[in-house]
């Protein structure tokens, strides 16, 4: 097989090595359909990568103590951002399993005490802020338990139905109640406990549940309020644009996610793909986070873990989420080689024994931390795709800021991939990011890829 790669010097070579970032930005600028806030930490999110921490399921424990032991390692890993799933009391009325839903919260202000107490978790977020990592809880603002004290004390800050009987928001969520947005009195009382886990446990944000279940408006509000106690960083559970004009930094790629289990199972192709990167820019302009993922809390209990659903593949799409546009995630056990899906209402402890892919993410997030390119936002660069060929197999894309350009060769397929790049003649050197050899880019080659293999090539001037 051959190593080299083939690019044009005309109309590609353009934009290959003569556009600045700068001028990639002011034509993404001009195409921006949301005006957003500042984000507050723009320095320290440009490189950063985020990951979810389960921790009932993270030790055999199952508390916020056992879990903080671990972080010394994710550190080592390069791990920036940790998002706590909920660490709330869990309500026992209509409690699914055993454990119940993390999602279904008995109190807005108290640590659930199958995690610990309060000491533990203050412990726990110090112990991050001096490792350099961000904290954000997990946020659930649609409902509540069913053993929460508003239900019997501001019965009116829930939705009813006919009768006069507080409802679920959705049928099968059983186990939790909706809250009643046009009730202004519970809308201040949310705020406020969202405020308190910034002023008491000096938390820098949430991920937000089901946030486009909730009035966009409020969420507008609410960031205003908290942004007045500290700069916060918002994570919205959503793929909804008009959350991104004021409330949020990130949202979820969910669209990115489900193509790329689509191609894992042959059903669509690295064309695909190249659609999806060339239209999302112009929904979400590029200083909105987008956050990609091959898995999290909620795909790898009900929809399968990596290994069911891109069984060859999963370490190809990893790569694809450092390398394109968007801020990575890392889900609980996936450095571990998580083959299992994780029962959701009981307890079911990660197995630690083979951390394999460890090292490859680590990797992966210093590619990220040590290109410019690659960073998030505004401070990275936009995908420009390469004509190749053979485009329902290979997906190949640069992106470039100031002298650093990363070249991207992926064969989205279980086939091997021959192919050539379609544009004129030049040549250029690279190094490839995970052999170190040296990569002359030469004229009229055609080469070949095995089924799922990818390069991630680095030049810098």
């Amino acid at each position: 097989m051959k190593n080299l790669i083939f690019i044009s010097f005309t109309v590609f070579s353009i934009l290959f090595f003569s556009c600045t970032d700068e001028t990639e930005t002011n034509k993404q600028t001009d195409n921006d359909t949301l005006k957003l806030t500042v984000n507050k930490f723009p320095e320290r999110t440009k490189k950063s990568n985020i990951y979810e921490v389960n921790i009932r399921q993270y030790t055999p424990k199952g508390t916020i103590k056992a879990f903080e032991k671990h972080i010394p390692r994710l550190k080592k890993t390069g791990v920036d951002i940790l998002w706590l799933m909920p660490i709330f009391p869990i309500s026992e009325k209509n409690r699914k399993g055993t454990l119940g839903s993390y999602y279904a919260v008995a109190n807005y202000k108290k640590v659930n005490p199958e995690f610990g107490t309060n000491e533990d978790l203050h412990h726990l977020i110090k112990t991050a802020h001096k490792d350099s990592m961000l904290v954000i809880l997990d946020w659930v603002a649609n409902h509540t338990g069913w053993d929460n004290p508003w239900i019997t004390e501001h019965p009116d800050w829930y939705t009813h139905d006919s009768i006069g009987n507080i409802v679920s928001p959705v049928p099968d969520w059983t186990d939790v109640a909706d809250l009643n947005y046009n009730n202004k009195a519970m809308r201040n009382e949310m705020v406020n406990s969202m405020k308190y886990w910034l002023t008491d446990f000096d938390v820098d944000g949430f991920r937000c549940d089901v946030a486009m279940m909730v009035p966009t408006d409020f969420w507008d509000s609410a960031r205003v309020e908290l942004d007045k106690v500290k700069p916060v960083f918002m994570l919205a559970e959503a793929e909804q644009p008009d959350l991104m004009k004021k409330a949020f930094d990130m949202n979820y790629a969910w669209n990115l996610y489900h193509i790329m289990n689509e191609i894992a199972k042959g059903k669509q192709n690295a064309d695909s793909l190249r659609k999806y990167f060339e239209n999302d820019p112009k929904t979400y302009p590029q200083k909105v986070y987008r956050m990609a993922f091959t898995s999290n809390h909620d795909e790898n209990s009900w929809n399968g873990t990596v290994y069911e659903r891109m069984p060859h593949s999963y370490k190809t799409f990893a790569a694809l989420t450092f390398v394109a546009p968007g801020m990575p995630l890392i889900y609980s056990g996936q450095e571990a080689c998580l083959n299992k899906r994780l029962r959701f209402f009981d307890k079911d402890t990660i197995d630690w024994s083979n951390l394999e892919m460890q090292d490859f993410y680590a990797k992966l997030i210093k590619l990220k931390n040590e290109n410019p390119a690659l960073w998030n936002g505004k401070a990275g660069s936009p995908a420009y795709f390469i004509n190749t060929s053979n485009p329902e197999q290979i997906l190949s894309f640069k992106r470039i800021k100031n002298d650093n350009t990363i070249l991207v060769i992926m064969n989205l397929s279980d086939k091997k991939a021959k192919f050539h790049y379609t544009e004129k003649d030049f040549e250029r050197t690279f190094k490839n990011y995970f052999t170190g050899e040296k990569v002359i880019i030469k004229p009229q080659e055609n080469y070949n890829l095995k089924p799922w293999e990818f390069k991630i090539l680095i030049e810098r001037k």
